[in-house]
C-alpha cells in the first residue's frame, strides 16, 4: 500500500488496540487528543493540525467519528475516509434513533464519574460482547486500558454523545468505508441502511460474527477489506 493511512483509536483504550490492523496495512495511529475540553471543534482543531494531510483517515468508534468530521472539514485534502464500529451519532437524537439511548449512555457517564474502574471494565466486556470468545477478548481489552486523567475521560464521552456526523458524511465527497459488526453491542447493526443512505459516495458493510473491538480479534480480515477498497478507490 502506497498511500498514507492515519489512524485513530476509540475511547478509553490505549492506541495499541490498533497495533495489529496498522501493521497489516503500514499504517499509522495516532493517539486521540488529551483535552478535558467538551467542545467538538477543539478536539477536530487538535487533530486537524497534528495529523498530516494528503492522506486517508481511519478510526475505530470514537475516532472513527472524529476522522469523519474531519473528513469533511479537508475535503479534497483527505484522500479518503474509512471508520470502524462508528455510527453517525452514538447517541439517539431526533432524527437519528438507531444509537445508544439517552437515559442507557447517561448511565454509563455517571458510572465512569462514580466508579470510574468498575465502569471500564464493564466497557471492556461491552466492546468484547458479541465477538467469537468474548471472555478473552474482554481480558484483551482490560490490558489496554488508557492512562489518563478522569476529565480527560469524561471529556472523551461528552464528546461521543455531542459529535453529530450526518452532515459531515453527507458532505465528503471522497471514498467512504464504513464497517460494521452483527454482534456490536454499543453501535445497532441496524444502522447500516441510514449509513449508507448519507453517503454521496461509498460503502457500508456488516461483518458477522464480530463485536465492536473487531478490531483486535479480525485484524487481518479488516486489513484485507481496506487494502482491497483503498485500492479500488485509487484505480478510480
Amino acid at each position: 500500500m502506497t498511500e498514507r493511512l492515519i489512524l485513530l483509536p476509540g475511547w478509553g483504550l490505549d492506541s495499541a488496540v490498533l497495533h495489529p490492523l496498522a501493521e497489516a496495512l503500514d499504517g499509522e495511529v495516532h493517539a486521540l487528543p488529551a483535552l478535558t475540553s467538551v467542545n467538538p471543534q477543539d478536539w477536530l482543531d487538535e487533530l486537524d493540525a497534528r495529523l498530516p494531510r494528503d492522506c486517508w483517515l481511519a478510526g475505530w468508534s470514537l475516532g472513527g467519528m472524529l476522522a469523519s468530521a474531519l473528513a469533511a472539514r479537508r475535503g479534497a485534502s483527505c484522500l479518503g475516509l474509512i471508520s470502524l464500529a462508528s455510527n453517525a451519532c452514538f447517541v439517539a437524537r431526533p432524527g437519528w434513533s438507531t444509537a445508544m439511548p439517552q437515559a442507557t449512555f447517561e448511565a454509563f457517564y455517571q458510572g465512569c464519574e462514580q466508579q470510574p474502574e468498575v465502569t471500564r471494565k464493564r466497557f471492556a466486556m461491552l466492546c468484547a460482547q458479541g465477538g467469537e470468545d468474548a471472555r478473552s477478548l474482554s481480558r484483551q481489552l482490560q490490558g489496554h486500558t488508557l492512562v489518563a486523567d478522569q476529565a480527560q475521560l469524561l471529556a472523551g464521552l461528552a464528546i461521543l454523545s455531542r459529535l453529530d456526523n450526518r452532515a459531515a458524511l453527507a458532505s465528503y465527497a471522497g471514498p467512504q468505508l464504513h464497517l460494521l459488526a452483527d454482534g456490536d453491542a454499543l453501535v445497532p447493526a441496524a444502522v447500516a441502511d441510514e449509513l449508507l443512505a448519507l453517503l454521496p459516495r461509498g460503502e457500508v458493510a456488516l461483518l458477522d460474527g464480530c463485536s465492536h473491538a473487531f478490531v483486535l480479534e479480525q485484524a487481518q480480515l479488516l486489513a484485507t477489506l481496506m487494502r482491497e477498497f483503498m485500492r479500488e478507490a485509487g484505480d478510480d
